[in-house]
């Protein structure tokens, strides 16, 4: 899931046409049609019911909340699936450790949808994968959004270790090795309305959780993230203060580190998080320029999740996140919020006699 675009400064001029994003077209396009009937919408509703729980059993991440950077492993043999979607937007910024604002550019809003699946091989090894997609759009100058596939997540999540801490919880040790991977040739160069860096990475992760029986939920993760190099569609870039005559752009890698706190227990998670980037490396953003893709992108997050079950509908859960981007550099100072259905599917019981 995208957010903290690097910002835009004045003076540039995008030589791609606006596009609208897909999912607009695809209402307008439905708003300029005939309105069916009450009877034939409520038939159409009664049949998507159905499907749209089907596409969430076989699409997305999971009931019990297991996440790449949280301390909750799923049971052995259970798929857990569903759709997130997060929007993220700022109209100030920090130009290096200068706040400010632009009215050239005004609000930068990045939107995403989220598929992914988190499967149980065994109760101490877990399978994910992430499939985003994002569009982009500013609400003034010249800049145009931009939409289309992100970068796929794979991830194996494993527990090394679980200690029970006398007749009150248990404490886990969990780690994680992730990796992404482009999956269309989105230009990198548009910040802070590209769809990402588009960089390969490689990323290890620890996470320490403890879980008491009383709902206790505390959890720390941290991890380090090595990303490959960007190619641009030109020969030439200035960064850093150096002149570059290649189309390479090397990458800093990053070091990610949170903490979440709060209460979890009978599928009910109400937690506060905290979380921090600290890139290694980069330059800032120029005065006058527009932002780059390799500039030193650090931030501090706070927030909170809520994840509750669905009345009357088994093992479905909402879910519903929200982060204030409170301090920053060569980063948006965004409002965050995500919300999103998941349902756990165990294929445990269905295997046993």
């Amino acid at each position: 899931m995208t957010s903290n675009h690097a910002p835009a400064s004045s003076g540039f001029q995008n030589p791609l046409p606006r596009r609208p994003p897909l999912l607009f077209s695809r209402r307008r396009s439905v708003l300029a049609g005939s309105s069916p009937k009450p009877k034939e919408r409520k038939a159409r509703h009664t049949a998507l019911l159905p499907a749209c729980l089907t596409f969430l059993c076989l699409l997305c991440p999971s009931l019990n909340a297991q996440t790449i950077d949280d301390g909750i492993m799923l049971a052995r043999r259970s798929l857990c699936a569903g759709a997130l979607y997060t929007h993220d937007s700022w109209d100030s910024y920090w130009q290096g450790s200068l706040q400010r604002v632009n009215g050239n550019i005004g609000t930068i809003t990045t939107q995403t949808i989220t598929m992914a699946a988190n499967y149980g091989v065994t109760s101490r090894l877990d399978f994910i994968i992430n499939v985003p997609y994002v569009w982009t759009d500013a609400s003034k100058g010249v800049l145009h959004g931009q939409s289309g596939f992100q970068d796929l997540t794979l991830a194996a999540k494993y527990k090394l270790l679980s200690i029970p801490v006398g007749k009150f919880g248990a404490l886990r040790a969990i780690a994680v090795l992730s990796g992404t991977l482009p999956m269309t040739n989105y230009t990198p160069d548009l910040q802070p309305l590209s769809l990402g860096a588009n960089s390969k990475t490689l990323t290890g992760r620890a996470t320490l959780n403890y879980l008491g029986r009383r709902g206790l939920y505390l959890n720390g993760t941290a991890a380090y993230t090595f990303r490959g190099n960007v190619t641009l569609d030109r020969s030439s870039y200035y960064t850093n203060g150096q002149l570059y005559l290649s189309n390479q752009v090397a990458m800093p890698n990053l070091f990610n580190y949170g903490t979440s706190v709060g209460y979890r227990k009978n599928n009910v998670s109400l937690l506060g998080d905290f979380s921090v980037q600290q890139a290694r490396g980069g330059g800032d953003i120029r005065p006058q320029d527009m932002p780059f893709v390799s500039n030193r992108a650090n931030f501090s997050k706070a927030g909170a999740t809520i994840k509750v079950p669905v009345p009357k509908v088994r093992d479905l859960q909402y879910w519903f996140i929200y982060s204030n981007t409170f301090q920053g550099r060569n980063v948006g100072q965004a409002n965050t919020f995500t919300t999103g259905l998941m349902y756990t599917l165990p294929f445990e019981k269905r295997a046993t006699p």
